[in-house]
């Protein structure tokens, strides 16, 4: 599913006009009647036993609210909407909306105060509060009156709907000046914002909920911001040979582990090998091994790695055996840590993973060079504070921007990088990104990176289409294809360990325990997008 920037929005809308004859009346009654539909089957309350409450801005969004508040009102709901500018200040179709609304039955008052709204509110502690004040061009910060209505609605237990995107989110970076509205479910119109997955957007807009309403299907497709999806994922995990030996399936190499930090590689190769990859093997530093092979369960391979660097003459030389290697679990961030890296950057002729230290021991202006010389695919999976480090930028800056930040950097060094957060982006070297919006609390925690990291690599380690003597730009095709089922399979297994652990008890081995449970729910979703194509 595309998601869209302010701009893109205002373009599709004009495109629907111009080209597919959609006045903005019409869209105004597609939202008015979807929207009532889901109101009615996502609140979970009896509507019948109160009223339904609208908060109505000046603009479009009043527009959509009052759309909406007619269509509930003819379904036999009580509905008041309190209007929040005077009339002088609303916009022609608002003015339109309000008196088709009246008509139907629906009371209306205009409010110039906030004490009007809570006096009226505090008898009737309404179940349902509609939020329809500000759309995605709201002009922050907001005014005192506002704020105040604002705060009061968030001080309520009524569950609330936001229409396009919560009060007070500011559509593109999703930041909050002052206040917004904190939304149960957002009601997105035609498709979600940028604003509802960057910055503070995620924290106030609830569930979200994409209302259809007939905007020309030809622009789905288009843009290059999509949320993951199973539909996604109808072309991108690769059936498995039945006849093939542990060989076609591919050799990961994990290489990690310091004093104190030797569970990452291990965890990280264990999820290497539970993703499927036919060989594992896990390397550390010489002084980690005796404590490492103590760890180890008995499918993995193991190595180790000299502190000189004068005895890694074999070890690069064999590089090539493997199909992908992962690096940087645990890895230590010292000057050896750091050639070490650079030694696989330019001597491994296959896909690599950089994770955690070995992203820490890097940085963009010095090793741009060694990342662009590769003629194979490269990742970087950094949080963000790994990732503001590596591009030498504020941490601030990053949160509030993440999207610029990544296709910037995807650009300069030419790798896939994924983005790690309660919102994760993946961003390719074609220039989309794709947002994986799974918050979870049971993954934030130790490790939970790591066996990412081993499932990226364990994954590309199987993709025939990466073994091919195909151009560089087919192989990085199929290497985002394949790291996308990684970012999804990783967060459907946060799920499926919250429902068998709990989020406090789950741990990062929880997630390998569940990749059985979220491989099959994968394939049964894919199996349900195929069957309605």
């Amino acid at each position: 599913m595309r998601i869209v920037s302010k701009q893109e929005m205002k373009d599709i809308e004009q495109l629907a006009s111009e080209k597919y004859f959609m006045s903005e009346r019409m869209i105004v009654e597609n939202v008015g009647s979807h929207a009532a539909r889901v109101i009615m089957q996502a609140s979970n309350v009896d509507l019948s036993s109160g009223e339904i409450i609208f908060l109505i801005g000046r603009g479009n969004n009043g527009a959509d609210g009052m759309a909406t508040a007619r269509h509930l009102k003819n379904l036999g709901h009580k509905v008041r909407a309190f209007i929040l500018f005077n009339e002088a200040e609303c916009k022609e179709e608002l003015l339109f909306q309000i008196k088709a609304a009246k008509s139907f039955g629906v009371a209306v008052n205009f409010i110039e105060s906030s004490v009007e709204f809570t006096s009226y509110v505090d008898q009737l502690n309404p179940l349902v509060i509609v939020d329809c004040i500000f759309g995605t061009g709201v002009h922050l910060p907001i005014s005192n009156f506002v704020y105040e209505v604002i705060e009061y609605t968030n001080s309520l237990s009524s569950f609330v709907f936001s229409m396009d995107i919560a009060s007070g989110l500011e559509g593109d970076s999703g930041v909050v000046q002052g206040n917004a509205i904190i939304a149960d479910m957002t009601l997105a119109i035609g498709f979600p914002k940028l604003g509802h997955y960057v910055s503070s957007g995620p924290r106030f807009s609830g569930e979200i909920y994409v209302l259809a309403v007939g905007l020309p299907r030809s622009v789905e497709n288009e843009g290059d911001k999509f949320l993951l999806r199973p539909e996604h994922m109808v072309d991108l995990v690769n059936p498995r040979d039945k006849f093939g030996d542990k060989k076609v399936f591919g050799h990961s190499l994990v290489i990690g582990g310091s004093h104190g930090l030797i569970g990452a590689p291990i965890l990280a190769a264990k999820a290497s090998l539970k993703v499927g990859s036919g060989l594992v093997t896990v390397a550390t530093w010489e002084p980690q091994y005796q404590e490492m092979t103590s760890r180890l369960i008995p499918e993995l391979m193991t190595g180790y790695i000299s502190l000189e660097p004068e005895n890694w003459g074999r070890i690069i030389r064999d590089l090539n055996k493997y199909s992908s290697v992962v690096i940087g679990p645990g890895l230590a961030r010292t000057p050896i840590a750091r050639r070490l890296v650079l030694e696989v950057l330019n001597n491994f002729d296959g896909p690599v993973v950089i994770d955690a230290d070995a992203i820490h021991v890097l940085n963009k202006d010095d090793d741009k060079k060694a990342f662009n010389l590769r003629n194979a695919p490269t990742i970087l999976t950094p949080h963000f504070g790994e990732f503001a480090k590596f591009a030498g930028i504020e941490y601030d800056e990053l949160t509030q921007n993440p999207v610029h930040y990544l296709k910037q950097l995807v650009e300069s060094v030419n790798c896939t990088i994924v983005l790690k957060g309660p919102c994760t982006y993946l961003g390719c070297t074609d220039g989309s990104v794709y947002f994986n919006y799974f918050p979870n609390d049971g993954m934030a925690t130790g490790g939970a990176g790591d066996v990412l990291a081993g499932m990226i690599g364990g994954l590309l380690g199987q993709d025939p289409a990466l073994k091919e003597s195909s151009s560089l730009i087919d192989r990085y095709e199929a290497f985002n294809r394949t790291v996308a089922v990684a970012v999804y399979i990783h967060s459907l297994a946060g799920k499926y360990a919250v429902q068998d652990f709990g989020v406090r008890a789950m741990s990062a081995q929880s997630l390998i325990d569940s990749l059985s449970g979220a491989f099959s729910s994968l394939e049964k979703d894919i199996d349900k997008v195929v069957k309605e194509l």
